[in-house]
């Protein structure tokens, strides 16, 4: 055979694409051509299988060699297509047959992993996306990587994997002479990151508490404001301990947003908490660069992100925030194509009062100096569309007794009643609060005549969007929820349209 054809992966943010690896040998001056669009890692393949085939004891033919990336217009890159170039040289100059000395069907195995000098396998990028696409475009294919990429890749239920340390390994299963093991689900690896702190080391700021298993209870997005060290980023850090564990899907999701990030390929249960600093970029929130990668909002999918000292970040970073916080995902969209990375977070955010940060500050040595004109300016680097789509807006005061107060309840009760509380929600509706819309908000979220009646003088009072509205009546149904109620009674209103930032002018 001078022709083989071999099936991989390319990869363009989280999407993955079917790649056919054809390679042709023939007669000529020796050369070694890869086509098909391949970025400089693609390229520098020919000499690495150069050097794997021959540290591996096969021959490198002495012919015309090219290697063609179907399709040829998507761009490529990684190492990932090594070990497909290498089994198709070996394939196409008749090195690789099995006992019978027919070539060996390679249909429906699709491999992905970079080669060594010395003819290993090194795991390659993306694992987790790789399998959930192999496992979604064919259910019967046989997916092909290096040990510690396939114990990861083992994971996606219902596709079968097996694990090679080198490309000597491959060849012998093709050849029928030596199978390749079949690859087990990784095992969970120790958690080497301190635990989630428990909510009983706040002591006071019950209101504030109160919010945060609001938040947890219905998926609904958090600013506090207060002054510095009121327990801000104190509460904030808490919020995933509220949280129910990941499912087993949504930490295979989380995982694989995380390794196109080059994190650790390990699955945990705990739901992601992310804090970037006020002075991250645009891209570096919602994802980008010419490979688009994922920005925080992608990598706290399923989880919490906190964004302390919200005004000082960058306006542009802060308005892109808001098509995710109302879609679930962020398009990055490049010359080469578009990606949608997922972005399913909970917004958790945190400012002071004043560019000072007393004001309200009821001791006198603590005295705001800041005009009014400074303190607006202040305020209004956060627009108005943004606060719009924060469902609880809560302040922090300054509380003097806090010494003598005992220890807050912990996270665990809070935790059950969350739980609980999303259990309805899902039984229910199929989704929490938060992602309520539409018939659907009408239907399970519609108040009482007494609640009706508290939101349609709300809206006058103080000019609602229907945005605001739809986010009241969102949070009044998280509140009957957590006091187990089928219906929205006014008190549930009441206690929502607190929340609003409206409530405190």
């Amino acid at each position: 055979m001078s022709l083989a054809v071999l099936s991989s992966r390319a990869l363009f943010g989280l999407r993955v694409w079917p790649v056919q690896v054809e390679v042709h040998v023939g007669s000529g001056l020796p050369a070694f051509s890869i086509v098909g669009l391949p970025g400089a890692g693609v390229r520098e393949s020919r000499e690495r299988v150069r050097s794997a085939l021959l540290s591996s004891g096969f021959e490198f033919p002495a012919g015309r060699i090219t290697a063609n990336l179907a399709p040829a217009d998507l761009p490529k890159d990684s190492g990932r297509f090594d070990l497909p170039i290498a089994l198709g040289v070996l394939l196409a100059s008749g090195q690789v047959a099995d006992a019978r000395g027919r070539a060996p069907d390679v249909r429906h195995y699709v491999l992905a992993g970079e080669l060594s000098l010395t003819g290993s396998i090194v795991p390659a990028d993306a694992a987790l996306a790789i399998a959930l696409s192999v496992v979604r475009d064919d259910p019967q294919a046989v997916l092909i990587m290096a040990p510690a990429a396939a114990g990861a890749a083992a994971r996606v239920p219902g596709l079968k994997v097996l694990a090679a340390g080198g490309l000597d390994e491959v060849v012998a299963h093709f050849a029928g002479q030596a199978g390749l093991p079949i690859a087990t689900p990784a095992r969970d690896e120790p958690v080497d990151e301190p635990p989630v702190p428990c909510l009983s080391d706040v002591r006071g700021q019950a209101a504030a508490r109160r919010a945060l298993e609001l938040a947890a209870a219905g998926g609904h997005g958090l600013l506090m404001s207060g002054c510095p060290g009121v327990g801000k980023s104190m509460l904030a850090r808490r919020l995933p301990g509220l949280l129910p564990p990941l499912s087993a899907e949504q930490a295979l999701e989380v995982a694989a947003v995380h390794g196109l990030a080059r994190s650790r390929l390990s699955l945990s249960r705990v739901p992601p908490f992310r804090a970037p600093h006020h002075g991250a970029s645009m891209p570096a929130l919602v994802g980008g660069g010419a490979r688009p990668r994922p920005g925080e909002i992608s990598l706290a999918h399923h989880g919490v992100l906190f964004l302390d000292e919200l005004p000082e970040f960058g306006r542009q970073a802060l308005e892109a925030l808001r098509e995710p916080l109302e879609t679930g995902c962020v398009t990055v969209a490049r010359a080469a194509g578009s990606c949608t990375f997922p972005a399913r977070f909970q917004l958790v955010a945190a400012m002071n009062p004043c560019p000072c940060g007393w004001f309200g500050h009821p001791h006198p040595r603590r005295e705001c100096r800041c005009s009014r004109e400074a303190v607006a300016r202040y305020r209004a680097r956060i627009s108005g569309p943004l606060l719009d789509r924060i469902d609880l807006h809560v302040g922090l005061g300054a509380e003097a007794a806090w010494l003598d107060a005992p220890p807050g309840e912990a996270s665990a009760p809070i935790r059950e009643r969350v739980r609980a509380a999303r259990d309805r929600q899902l039984t229910r509706q199929g989704c929490l609060n938060a992602d309520l819309d539409g018939a659907a908000l009408d239907h399970h979220g519609a108040p009482d005549a007494e609640g009706q009646g508290l939101l349609l003088r709300a809206v006058a009072a103080w000019g609602w969007s229907a945005r605001s509205v739809r986010r009241a009546q969102r949070v009044a149904r998280t509140l009957a929820d957590l006091d187990g109620g089928d219906r929205v009674e006014a008190v549930h209103m009441a206690q929502a349209i607190q929340y609003r930032p409206d409530a405190d002018a």
